[in-house]
């Protein structure tokens, strides 16, 4: 799910540093193997870890085995790995070190060998430890010295989307062939012939807490009326001016994955998209990729 940050990238809601700006960006979890043409294995990124450790079984130092440990060190040693899937590969490396290793069960020592671990087109060989890791979800574990000076890991899970998509406004049933616009702090909906029972005519903000009604259409010029609770107005400064917008909440989304945002109300039929999509619905979901 790596996207290269490149000029044409806006990241939104992260503060990521200039250098991190040129480094590709990883998810919790990747697709990734130790070997070439090796089994592929769902790696936890684990930037808590400084090195990567590896499943391994039936750990065996090629032509026997010292007491202590750190006395095998420039041996052989051959081992059975095996990804998520149950899928074998059997690994002969050199071992160039030992670590003992702390965690909440206690502590232990573990061979390191280095592996070549495969990422996309990107291999980076590395130090692993071998560990049964039976019982563990992830097989394979990416610690601090593969990812450095060449990855940022996004934990929250962030979805890229491009320039324009089909959002979904759940209260009018339509989808609107969408701008997405991280210029604009706001949402903002096409809407005329806004009826409010009551309404004060000469003070927009008197208005607030009652609902309004108005009529919206997306660029299939299908047409609906829409009532919501006007929560607030917001003053709105472009090119052509300022003008004071009501405010009000919607379920927006792309289809089946929508949720509450808030959306000023303005007359866009002369704008090619009926629907233009802020950072306050962005915020927390959403990178944006204009090559996509």
């Amino acid at each position: 799910m790596f996207k290269t940050i490149i000029n044409a990238t806006f990241i939104c809601c992260i503060s990521f540093s200039s250098m991190a700006a040129e480094k590709e960006v990883l998810g919790q979890t990747e697709m990734m193997s130790v070997s070439q043409n090796g089994v592929v294995f769902e790696a936890r990124m684990d930037t808590g870890a400084v090195n990567s450790s590896l499943h391994a079984l039936d750990i065996n130092v090629e032509g026997g085995s010292a007491k202590k440990m750190k006395d095998n060190i420039g041996k052989n040693v051959s081992f059975t790995t095996f990804n998520e899937k149950g899928e074998q590969e059997k690994i002969t490396a050199e071992i160039v070190g030992v670590s003992t290793v702390s965690n909440s069960q206690g502590t232990e020592t573990r061979y390191a060998v280095k592996l070549p671990i495969t990422f996309g087109e990107s291999t980076r060989k590395v130090k692993v430890n071998l560990k049964n890791r039976t019982t563990m979800d992830y097989k394979l574990l990416i610690g601090r010295n593969w990812l450095k000076s060449r990855y940022v890991v996004d934990v929250s899970e962030k979805k890229f989307i491009g320039p324009t998509a089909g959002i979904s406004i759940v209260e009018s049933g339509l989808i609107f062939d969408t701008r997405i616009d991280t210029g604009a702090v706001e949402n903002s909906l096409h809407a005329v012939n806004l009826r409010i029972k009551d309404e004060d005519k000469t003070n927009m903000d008197n208005n607030v807490g009652k609902d309004v009604t108005f009529t919206t259409m997306n660029e299939k010029n299908e047409t609906v009326d829409v009532t919501a609770r006007i929560h607030s107005t917001s003053l709105i400064r472009n090119a052509q001016g300022s003008e004071i917008r009501y405010m009000v909440t919607l379920t927006i989304g792309e289809p089946g994955e929508e949720f509450k945002v808030d959306v000023n109300l303005r007359d866009r039929s002369k704008m090619t998209y009926k629907l233009l999509i802020g950072r306050n619905w962005l915020q927390g979901h959403y990178i944006v990729d204009v090559n996509m």
